[in-house]
């Protein structure tokens, strides 16, 4: 099973790459995938790759799933 991270881009750096935050955590990633990608865009990352675009909406909603998660996983 694969997980893909949602995050937001902050700047493309170059071709190549892209710093994303996800949640405060600022990572370079390749962006080689997507090329179409904009500082404000919100994206999937998988394995350090940009892999996909999604609008803000799905993206509050990843989060919000991810919390749970991890709440849930803190009370086990």
């Amino acid at each position: 099973m694969c997980l893909g991270i949602p995050g937001r881009v902050l700047k493309r750096i170059s071709d190549m790459e892209a710093l994303v935050d996800f949640g405060g955590i600022k990572k370079v990633v390749d962006a080689l995938l997507v090329p179409d990608i904009r500082e404000g865009d919100y994206v999937i990352v998988h394995a350090g790759a940009i892999i996909g675009k999604i609008d803000e909406e799905t993206y509050m909603e990843m989060i919000e799933t991810l919390r749970e998660l991890a709440k849930a996983m803190r009370e086990e």
